[in-house]
């Protein structure tokens, strides 16, 4: 062969090379899926920079998949999605809990089921708790969960300690009993803190915090065990709202929804939280100037149930399979990819849903929080008419609070939330 004709030759090739190239190019961008996130404020997940770094993982490993983020909260962020479902818009995934998208979305049907992701290998290795409620009655998975936690209650060390109350406590085990609870609320009144508590009610937001405190009290139930039927109205239950609304210290707050709980508890107005966690407490910490204890809610039997949060992915049927499975992958990346896992959960600022060693081996505050795991009561946020069960529980603290008969409230609010789920 000829100078020529080897020189003609390897030009055809050069020439033919990004040809190709390009064309394989193309068509990788000619497959790409675009799917839209929204999230609510699961910690850091709320973060735009660190929701950011997560999407730049999950496009090392699948950069054919495009993914946008809508970031939400819990003022507007229902109405947000339901406006999009209503216009036809609705997001490809969300990031939430069992109440919204098993209870409310999934029940309505504008949910994928995920039961392909729920092998058998997942279903071994997540908490059986977490399995039973991320799936709707009749047995279809509606979400894949992430990260979970246990609310708690919290009081302000500093105050307690002045008011001779802390021998009422057990500050190892962060718990105590129902008549302790009575004779520290008593010191702490008694030593000039007039507001030691509230029983907050303008709105839903944090409702799981005043649940959790009347159900404790007593050992009474917010619904009973197959999660078909309200039960606030028991006994227990009733006792709990009339020793509440007798208490010097204790006031039902018309005015106060969970956040403004929060904020007062934080600046000292408030010698005590219900609505509390281990991301408020690392939301505050600027905002805080005493020594912060969290606690379990007060019992008679002294063996708490504490409300849980369990906290992951839904998927929307918009009709699209090829965003459908895009969604899935994007999914199961985030909560099973055994090193993405790890930094998913974490910036959840919450727990496992599996387990998956000490992810928090030297972070105090979260070894200090997670004592109260162990806590967790039954998850009963996925029983039917949640919706206006939340709304009719705040109506009735409210009533209660301006003085109505605290049984005549409570059967109230049974016979509300009891319709809503034969609806």
């Amino acid at each position: 062969m000829t100078y020529r004709k080897i020189l003609a030759l390897s030009l055809a090739c050069t020439l033919a090379f990004p040809v190709t190239a390009f064309a394989a190019k193309d068509e990788k961008a000619d497959k790409a899926t675009d799917i839209t996130l929204w999230t609510y404020p699961i910690g850091s997940w709320g973060d735009a920079a660190t929701v950011d770094s997560l999407i730049a993982s999950f496009n090392e490993a699948h950069p054919e998949i495009n993914v946008t983020v809508e970031y939400l909260d819990y003022t507007n962020g229902d109405d947000q999605i339901n406006t999009a479902i209503e216009g036809g818009q609705a997001p490809d995934i969300v990031l939430e809990g069992p109440e919204r998208l098993v209870a409310n979305w999934g029940a309505k049907g504008l949910m994928v089921d995920l039961a392909d992701l729920w092998t058998d290998e997942a279903k071994e290795a997540i908490y059986p708790s977490v399995e039973a409620a991320c799936k709707s009655n009749d047995g279809i998975y509606y979400e894949y969960p992430l990260c979970m936690t246990a609310h708690t209650m919290a009081i302000n060390k500093d105050v307690f300690e002045a008011a001779d109350a802390m021998q009422y406590i057990d500050e190892e085990t962060r718990t105590w009993t129902t008549e302790d609870f009575k004779k520290a609320v008593q010191a702490v009144y008694d030593s000039g803190q007039e507001n030691v508590g509230a029983v907050y009610c303008a709105g839903q937001g944090g409702d799981q915090g005043t649940r959790a405190l009347v159900n404790n009290l007593y050992g009474g139930t917010f619904t009973n065990p197959e999660h078909t039927e309200y039960t606030a109205n028991s006994e227990e239950n009733i006792k709990a709202l009339e020793l509440l609304s007798g208490m010097d210290g204790i006031n039902f707050d018309a005015s106060l929804q969970g956040a403004d709980e929060i904020n007062l508890f934080c600046n000292g107005t408030l010698a005590m939280a219900f609505c509390w966690n281990v991301a408020q407490e690392k939301n505050n910490l600027e905002n805080i100037a005493f020594d912060v204890l969290p606690m379990a809610f007060p019992t008679e039997s002294g063996e708490p149930q504490l409300c849980g949060g369990i906290w992951g992915f839904g998927i929307f049927d918009n009709g699209d399979e090829a965003k459908i499975e895009a969604s899935k992958t994007f999914i199961d990346f985030m909560a099973n990819d055994e090193k993405q896992v790890v930094e998913s959960v974490k910036a959840s600022s919450y727990w496992p849903v599996k387990d998956i060693g000490n992810i928090y081996e030297d972070d105090e505050l979260m070894t200090e929080y997670s004592t109260f795991v162990d806590y967790m009561g039954d998850y009963y946020q996925v029983v039917g008419g949640w919706a206006e069960a939340r709304t009719a529980w705040w109506n009735m603290l409210q009533q209660i609070g301006s003085g109505t008969d605290v049984k005549t409230a409570v059967e109230e609010f049974t016979t509300t939330a009891n319709a809503a789920v034969a609806q």
